[in-house]
């Protein structure tokens, strides 16, 4: 919290340092916050087959629960013939779609090892049919269902090669729910070798494997043992560099495997430990050249969807920059803030998602570096950033922090905001009921009287010291609110310029 202040040399030092140590505390609290959120979910592969079937079933209607009876039936419909086996599995694969059929199914002695041995048939139909079961057990939300599929996953791994695009793409998806779902079925297939099988078939030139391979390996990145059991088994791989490829490659080779991999990059930065690695495999240049190839494709055709590449491609990006590695010294681009800003500009009333994605990197480009400060100020684009203050209570929060970070740089810069003059689009701002707001935008006040005693006197005319005296009375800012009276000179209680 801040003391009250006074003008003297050493307490406008030790005022200063307070506010950053104070802002980025609550940055580092966010950030990890931010970097908790995850994608686990199932995905489900599910063929509209209603016409191969004579239409008994719509594609969106799930069936009713099958009896013990019922199930038992069919598999042994499974354990006979091959015309039987046939109509036996596609009856099971439609069943199936229930849950409680499902949990009926995996209770039968011999039931998933009949289905195996159909799985792993010579006949490819019967295969795909069996392949396509096993995909909806995969897809079930009780956790013993999917143990139950234990068996299974090391002949799913042996057919991610050498059959068919849409058979390999099955078993990629079936890998993917499975892992999301149960801590033993990723226990198991560490030990049966996935991450050298993955590294494998992520030479393929399919788009659908890919984007398949790209969604196991993003539900394994997402693991809680992920930083100890699976990162440095995917550092230790082929993985890391073909990753960065197939990300960077998206506008040309397809972004669907492009959006998966770069959460699967999103993943690993967050995790702390493998940061160095994907420097050194130029992951910093090679994301910051995307970004900037992204950018230029929003104003003349956007291809459908570019905003979900975006997004994750902006979090690497700001969370290699919050490592406090020395990147920003790196990539000292003004393009990339041009680059931002158009992003900003295309995706604020559509994917208004990716404005707070945005705002996270531009603040940590200019959190400790002049040079993206400086930029900023000298493209003008100042009124730009201060254009998007009403956006959201997160968006205003992002942008007072990034006007924080350029005014506490010093008298220069400060001049320069008050130049702009963003003073005027401040005093709303003091109005507003959310105290985190207008919290941080009584810390870039704080900032701009501090090397800048213009702007102070500035604010006075302008009324800004009645904003002020309202906050003396709220807990969590009456002690910021009375410093910066203080800084105004004005005395507390009634204000002298009170009429």
């Amino acid at each position: 919290m801040w003391g009250r202040r006074r003008r003297g040399p050493g307490a406008s030092g030790r005022g200063a340092e307070e506010v950053r140590t104070r802002r980025r505390e609550r940055e580092a609290a966010l950030r990890k916050a931010r970097r908790q959120e995850q994608l686990v979910s199932k995905r489900l592969l599910r063929e509209d087959t209603a016409a191969e079937e004579g239409g008994q079933h719509g594609a969106e209607m799930v069936p009713d629960p099958l009896s013990e009876d019922e199930v038992l039936e069919l598999l042994r419909g499974m354990q006979r013939g091959s015309g039987d086996r046939k109509r036996s599995l596609s009856r099971l694969r439609w069943a199936l779609q229930n849950k409680e059929t499902q949990q009926k199914f995996v209770r039968l002695d011999g039931s998933i090892r009949t289905l195996i041995g159909l799985f792993t048939s010579s006949l490819a139909d019967m295969q795909m049919e069996a392949a396509r079961c096993l995909h909806e057990l995969s897809h079930s939300s009780d956790p013993a269902v999917a143990e139950a599929c234990l068996p299974v996953t090391s002949y799913l791994l042996t057919y991610l090669s050498g059959h068919s695009v849409e058979f390999t793409e099955l078993c990629l998806y079936t890998l993917g729910n499975l892992v999301v779902e149960s801590e033993a079925v990723r226990k198991q297939l560490l030990p049966q070798g996935i991450i050298p099988v993955l590294a494998s078939c992520i030479q393929s030139p399919h788009e659908a494997v890919l984007e398949g391979l790209g969604y196991v390996l993003s539900q394994l990145l997402q693991a809680k043992e992920a930083p100890t059991e699976i990162i440095p088994l995917v550092l230790d791989s082929v993985l890391p560099q073909h990753m960065i490829q197939l990300v960077c490659s998206g506008l040309k080779a397809g972004i669907g495997a492009a959006v998966e991999f770069a959460w699967c990059l999103h993943y690993i930065i967050c995790s702390h430990t493998a940061n160095a690695a994907l420097l050194s495999l130029g992951a910093l240049p090679a994301l910051t050249s995307l970004l900037l190839d992204l950018a230029s494709e929003i104003p003349e055709d956007a291809a459908e969807g570019l905003e979900l590449l975006i997004c994750p491609v902006v979090r690497c990006l700001s969370n290699l920059l919050a490592e406090e590695t020395g990147c920003e010294i790196q990539i000292q681009d003004e393009r990339l803030l041009i680059a931002l800003f158009l992003i900003l500009q295309c995706f604020l009333q559509q994917h208004p998602f990716i404005i707070q994605e945005c705002l996270w990197l531009l603040n940590n480009l200019t959190a400790d570096e002049p040079f993206f400060c400086s930029a900023l100020l000298s493209l003008d684009l100042l009124p730009a950033l201060l254009q998007l203050l009403p956006c959201s209570q997160m968006v205003s929060v992002l942008v007072l922090t990034v006007l924080c970070n350029i005014a506490e740089k010093g008298p220069a810069y400060c001049q320069q905001l008050h130049q702009q003059p963003a003073l005027p689009l401040l005093l709303p701002t003091l109005a507003l009921p959310d105290p985190e707001v207008v919290g941080q935008c009584l810390e870039l006040l704080h900032l701009l009287f501090l090397h800048w005693p213009e702007a102070a006197a500035d604010f006075v005319r302008q009324g800004g010291h009645r904003a002020l005296e309202q906050h003396q009375s709220t807990p969590e800012l009456q002690e910021r609110a009375r410093a910066l009276l203080d800084m105004v000179g004005q005395p507390l209680g009634a204000s002298a310029f009170s009429p």
